[in-house]
Formats: structure tokens, sequence, C-alpha cells
């Protein structure tokens, strides 16, 4: 591959991703947001429709300041490269890869206006370039014009039906403006053109969510693991939006073979220790409770759990250990100060249990029953 198609795979590929890139930070679900912040990648996601024209010569870049620009993205020199390139794009006018590219560069540092010059230079160039558009609606999304950005990505579907990216961004912009069902029929689409791709079920899990869908919501990411077999955080989200569901032995089995795959991943260690004391199997519960609790001691919930795995054990002891180390990581949670006061009374220590009691009795009760059943 050459060089400049090899710059080309990679910026059209982050360019597709601007705007999702630039809004996944406000998923409202804590988990899914969790998975479209850690996308792999670009380039190892998405094939750039504009790929047949890198293998025709454009003369911009048989040039000295062509090259040189391409050299600098190569050593991630924005700057010298936007430099270059607003050169490159005087000496050729006319170059459609030379305009594009000076709008990916400019949009890279945020000048938002001169980005959005350069796309629409490109598409009086290239009336039926589907990237430049994108680009135009990149811009939009990048300041939170989500409205804006829509009609640039409806012309992107016109140009390029079969791609999945724009279907991707409009439900990402449908969401972001309150459009939800809107947003699950984009996402819907995406997964019909690339259900290989796991990004598609994740925004679709998203979309999903936002409407309270939540058995759609774990199909969704039922699928994204299916298509990620080895993904640790896929599994584990199965595992969560089980025990969400109040299905918790379904939940043990990703759980399970998401703990093998990330053995110092604490939270997944903790959830499913939870999920096997509560489904019996304490022993082995308490195994990985435990194990959580080593890789992150601070993490209120793992203690609460072990304590009640203890209490079922009957270890009370252990479980006073727990239930304390509970109390003082979540002093304002009811159900620990219960427990401590039951176990303080089993070994005896009464003004102790009377004081947790007293405390419990202080506190607001749980709003529902399922509140206390999730780790």
């Amino acid at each position: 591959m050459t060089l400049f198609a090899s710059v080309w795979r990679t910026i059209t590929a982050v360019l597709s991703f601007a705007l999702i890139a630039t809004t996944a930070s406000l998923a409202q679900d804590a988990s899914i947001d969790r998975l479209l912040n850690k996308l792999p990648p670009p380039e190892k996601l998405v094939k750039p429709p504009v790929q047949r024209a890198m293998e025709q010569p454009d003369p911009a870049f048989q040039d000295p300041i062509g090259r040189q620009t391409l050299q600098a993205i190569m050593t991630d020199n924005i700057p010298q490269a936007l430099y270059l390139n607003r050169k490159l794009t005087e000496r050729y006018p006319r170059s459609l890869g030379a305009q594009y590219l000076r709008g990916v560069m400019a949009w890279t540092v945020h000048q938002y206006g001169e980005a959005s010059s350069s796309f629409r230079a490109a598409t009086k160039i290239q009336p039926r370039y589907a990237p430049a558009h994108f680009g135009l609606a990149a811009v939009q999304g990048a300041q939170g014009h989500f409205a804006e950005a829509i009609p640039h990505l409806q012309r992107v579907i016109e140009l390029e039906p079969k791609s999945y990216l724009p279907y991707f961004a409009l439900s990402d912009c449908a969401w972001q403006l309150g459009r939800k069902e809107q947003s699950v029929q984009y996402a819907r689409k995406a997964t019909v053109l690339a259900p290989s791709v796991t990004d598609t079920w994740i925004e679709l899990a998203r979309a999903e969510k936002s409407l309270g869908h939540k058995e759609a919501t774990l199909d969704a990411i039922t699928k994204a693991a299916e298509v990620a077999p080895d993904s640790a955080s896929m599994l584990a989200v199965v595992g969560y939006n089980y025990i969400d569901l109040n299905r918790v032995p379904q939940a043990i089995a990703p759980l399970q073979r998401a703990a093998r795959l990330a053995p110092r991943d604490y939270l997944i260690q903790s959830q499913l220790g939870y999920c096997l004391a509560t489904t019996g199997q304490v022993d082995a519960g308490i195994s990985y409770l435990r194990k959580g609790a080593s890789l992150e001691p601070n993490y209120g919930p793992v203690w609460e759990y072990l304590g009640l795995a203890y209490q079922k054990k009957g270890n009370h002891r252990e479980a006073v250990k727990a239930f304390e180390r509970a109390t003082q990581l979540l002093p304002t949670r009811r159900l620990p100060w219960e427990r401590l006061a039951e176990e303080y009374r089993a070994i005896g220590r009464v003004q102790d249990a009377e004081r947790a009691a007293a405390r419990a009795q202080s506190l607001p009760a749980p709003k529902t029953s399922s509140a206390s059943k999730k780790a």
C-alpha cells in the first residue's frame, strides 16, 4: 500500500466516526456507554468508500508539498500538515483529494469554518463525492448541531446506499435530538447493512435502552457479543443486562466467560460472585467476591454481598468483617447496617448490634426490593 493510500484510509475512517466520537460520552447507560467509548481504531472497521479513488493518480500528491503533507500526517504533526495542505490547495485548487484532506485536517484541530469551506469545495469539484458530504455532517456534529447534520447524512445515503455509516451517525443524531424511535430505526438499518460490525449492535442497544426496551436492549447486546465472542466487556454487559432483568441464573454463563477473559476486572469478578452466591453456589460466589474485593478494596457493594454470602454460610465473624467494611464505604445504605446488627448479635456483641440497628433505622429504606438485589 502506498503512503498516500495508507494515510487516506486512516483519515477517511477517522472522519467517518466523527459524529459518534463527539457525542458518545453523553450516553445514558453507563455500561453501554463504556463500550461506545472504547471503539477499536476506526481504520480497522471501515473500508473507506473512496478507496477506488485512491487508485487514480492525483498530481497534487506527486508535488513535493503534497508528499510533505502526507509525511506530516504520518508523524502525527497535524498543525504542520494543515499548514502545508493550505499551500497545496492554493497550488491545486481543483484537486479533490487536497480539498478533502484540508477539510479533515481543519476538522481535527477544530477549525470548523475552514473545514466546512474545504468540504464544500470538494463537493463542487465532485458533487457525488460522499466522504465530503459526510465531512460536512461531521462539522455540524462536532459543534452539537445534530439537526443540521442530518441533511448531509441523508445525501450520503443517496450516494452510498449500502454504507452503514450514515445510518449509524443518523441514529446518534436522532438520539441526541430526542427522536428515540427514529434512532432505533436508523440503528436497525445499520445492523442490517453491517451485521458483523459490533458497533452497530451497540448503537441499537443504546437506542432501545433510551426507550426503556430492556428485552430489546439485551437482544442487541447479545448480538454484539456474538459478533465479538472474545470481548470481555461485551459479555459482561450481557450479564449485567440479565441481572437488570432479574434473570440472574442466565447472567452466570456470559460473566464466567468474561471473567476468564478479564481476570483483573474487579466489576466482572464481583458481579459473577454475586450471581453465583445468589443462585446457591455460595462457596464459588465467595471466591469471586473475594477476588473482586482484592482487586478494588474500595468498591462497597462487593463487601456487602460478600457479607451476605458469609451470612448464608453461617460464618458470622467473616460476615461482620465484610459488613463493617461495607458500612464504611456505603455509610448511607441501610441494608449493610441491618445485616451488621444481625451478625453482631450472632457473635454476642449486643451493644454494637444496638448501635448498628439504630443507624439502620435512621436511614431510608430501599425504594424497591429489586434495588437490593443488584451488585
